[in-house]
């Protein structure tokens, strides 16, 4: 059997949920009856063993992610070299520089600093172009370190982009930028949504299809 917590409130169904720390959580109706809890964990065995490996898998590969000097990472979808340059600046020209003799978290964190840098300037810079084609105008654009949203647009008409953005191709992070500033016309993802992105960009679907792909490399990398 499959060691689980068990979570009971006045929810109608059964369900099944695999936590951050790969534990396994069933919550289920208050009357439900244990012998059947039981019986439902063990039908859907072979699943929990599934999602539990795969997670130990990217729990692995996060472990072992080191950015190190002479190694690449994602910008605009192409690999770039971290190098070591004499003086104490990081930025980008070409490769992703820094100063010599930095430990492994150190090089991590100036990478880091400086996909902030890029997408600070990138990512307003594409919002800007959208925003005109598109006759829109957020009141601000930020960037934050959101792990799980590549962007999102508040009732206020502030729109926020993940840094992590600009690690996609280049029309990839278009799709994005253009899917937060439609949600200036409509929030919410209803089919006149979907109209207004596809003026913008009628190939969206596969650029939006590239986004998951990032998302399964990115599961194997522990940035922050």
């Amino acid at each position: 059997m499959i060691d689980f917590t068990l979570v009971r409130s006045n929810r109608k169904t059964v369900a099944i949920y695999i936590r951050p720390d790969a534990t396994v959580e069933v919550r289920a109706p208050r009357a439900t009856p244990r012998r059947e809890i039981d019986r439902f964990v063990a039908a859907k065995e072979a699943w929990i063993t599934q999602k539990l490996a795969l997670m130990q898998t990217k729990q692995t590969q996060r472990t072992a992610f080191c950015p190190a000097y002479g190694s690449t990472v994602l910008y605009c979808g192409r690999e770039h070299p971290i190098a070591a340059k004499p003086g104490r600046r990081v930025g980008f020209d070409g490769t992703f520089f820094m100063p010599p003799g930095l430990e492994a978290e150190q090089i991590k964190a100036a990478c880091v600093q400086i996909y902030r840098l890029l997408a600070k300037q990138l990512l307003r810079e594409k919002a800007q172009h959208f925003a005109a084609l598109m006759d829109v105008s957020p009141a601000d654009v930020k960037i934050t370190g959101a792990k799980t949203r590549w962007g999102s647009c508040s009732a206020r008409g502030n729109i926020n982009f993940s840094w992590r953005l600009v690690m996609a191709a280049e029309d990839t992070i278009d799709y994005v930028v253009v899917h937060e500033l439609a949600h200036l016309r409509e929030l919410n993802h209803s089919e006149r949504f979907w109209r207004i992105v596809a003026g913008v960009l009628p190939e969206y679907p596969a650029r939006r299809a590239e986004l998951r792909v990032l998302q399964q490399r990115l599961g194997g990398e522990e940035w922050e």
